[in-house]
């Protein structure tokens, strides 16, 4: 753990998660999306089909480089041990190691669309319960980027971010975690979530880049919040 930012009620860890989840403390809920384990390029064509002309930041995609820990199958035993209640996208990956619960299912592309993409939705394993429940959330193009707190130009700022209203969704399904933790965070998006709940946040970011990112989205967040109380 090499640095440690307090924002508001948030705490985020500069350091591999599976060294500083164990030290960890009152951590109700993981809500997260951690790396798949699919040996993904990085590259933000897959939101157009490949096809160059329609990359979501209107240069034939943005190119992050694979996401650290992607190179390897995933194992997620090490978020199961943590909090009374799991929330992790990517179940269908690496579904072997969970057990029973519920699927939460994030349906992305509006239906005129379904199969010109990699996929038409993402899937997030819960651990209780044994529904399906499902969330309609078009993301593509400038508007999902301003939707997840970047200005248009800065829409790539993370290959794998999600709208700030599907992290909400996801941690409502945790209604009694006053501490929710993302031991993959990103770019904060699950923290900026967490805020707009009145929850405490504890991120974990390995990637010193995106990092910094998750710091400065959370503290506009914050700050906002402050001057509109």
């Amino acid at each position: 753990m090499s640095r440690v930012e307090h924002i508001g009620n948030a705490t985020l860890y500069l350091g591999d998660c599976r060294e500083i989840l164990p030290t960890l403390a009152g951590v109700d809920a993981i809500v997260t999306d951690p790396p798949y384990g699919i040996k993904h390029s990085g590259s933000s064509k897959r939101f157009s089909g490949g096809n160059t002309a329609r990359g979501h930041n209107g240069r034939g995609g943005a190119h992050h480089g694979q996401i650290k820990g992607d190179d390897a199958p995933f194992d997620p035993s090490h978020l199961l041990q943590a909090g009374r209640v799991q929330v992790i996208f990517g179940c269908n990956n690496f579904m072997q190691h969970l057990g029973p619960g519920s699927l939460l299912v994030w349906a992305k592309r509006r239906p005129h669309a379904y199969g010109t993409f990699l996929a038409d939705g993402e899937v997030a394993w819960l651990s209780k319960g044994r529904g399906i429940y499902m969330m309609e959330k078009t993301f593509a193009g400038s508007s999902a980027a301003m939707e997840a707190g970047f200005e248009p130009h800065a829409s790539s700022a993370h290959p794998f971010q999600k709208p700030i209203s599907v992290m909400e969704w996801c941690i409502g399904f945790c209604a009694d975690a006053q501490v929710i933790c993302d031991p993959y965070m990103g770019s904060g998006t699950t923290g900026i979530a967490a805020a707009s709940q009145g929850r405490r946040f504890v991120g974990i970011e390995v990637e010193a880049k995106y990092f910094d990112i998750a710091c400065w989205r959370l503290d506009a967040a914050h700050r906002q919040s402050t001057l509109a109380v």
